[in-house]
């Protein structure tokens, strides 16, 4: 039954995708920039709500209090592709992602994508590519948008964690751009690489807001690698102990084919 459900879902997103990105490319030109960004959240908000109905994957927030309201640069835990499609439709404000350029000749789904303000790198470009991420970062963030990074830079396994790039606390620090660090476990129920989906609930938790203001990148990158990495012990308990683990999504992984951010 549940991979009968999970090629149901994968089923689904094809279907979905297609034509609701064709919709964007459409009307985008007819839209603010404001609105083409919530018009591209409709896309996710529909998928977390299959995914509820076909997969069981229930979610939970807490901390929404910790959310400033001004522009701030988040940086989360990465397990999965669930956090990509769910957090845009979770935040109050634009998310501004920061992705490789090559997602922008994924069809349909990075013509879309292209078509928002987003942020670019070419990675090929070496130091040359922070500069432009900070050029385009204070576009972004003086027209009061929230960027999005996960420092980890590729997703994690449950209970793992990868060194955390300092990018996005140059960033803040570079800018003075105040810091929300943001832990969940959705790769309890969607893994990475994984085409199999699981039912659960997947609790994303917000941290307190870290200033930036005169400290330095390294300063702030442990900060926010400090607290993340305790709350996910707080949040996901099971995953970090030396119990064998007995949920199901911690199976060995498949395949994948959703785009890395």
């Amino acid at each position: 039954m549940l991979r009968l459900r999970s090629i149901l879902f994968f089923i689904f997103l094809i279907v979905w995708t297609v034509p609701y990105a064709i919709a964007c490319i459409v009307s985008f030109p007819f839209l603010s920039r404001v609105q083409r960004y919530w018009f591209a959240v409709g896309w996710c908000r529909v998928v977390l709500r299959v995914a509820e109905a076909l997969c069981g994957i229930r979610y939970r927030v807490i901390g929404r209090e910790n959310l400033p309201d001004t522009p701030a640069i988040i940086l989360s835990k990465h397990q999965s592709a669930w956090e990509t499609i769910a957090l845009p439709a979770l935040m109050s404000r634009p998310l501004c992602y920061v992705f490789k350029r090559e997602l922008l000749y994924v069809p349909f789904f990075g013509w879309a994508l292209g078509l928002l303000s987003m942020i670019h790198i070419d990675r090929s470009k070496g130091t040359d590519a922070f500069q432009s991420v900070v050029q385009q970062g204070r576009l972004r963030l003086a027209e009061g948008a929230w960027i999005i990074m996960f420092p980890e830079g590729t997703r994690t396994k449950t209970g793992s964690r990868n060194k955390y790039k300092s990018g996005g606390a140059r960033l803040a620090a570079t800018t003075g751009t105040p810091v929300v660090p943001v832990a969940h476990n959705a790769g309890r129920v969607w893994p990475r690489n994984s085409f199999m989906k699981y039912p659960g609930e997947v609790i994303v938790s917000i941290g307190p807001v870290i200033q930036t203001e005169g400290r330095t990148a390294e300063a702030v990158n442990a900060e926010v690698a400090e607290w993340i990495e305790r709350e996910m012990v707080r949040i996901d308990p099971a995953a970090y102990t030396s119990k064998p683990r007995t949920h199901a999504a911690d199976a060995t992984d498949t395949s994948d084919a959703t785009p890395r951010t």
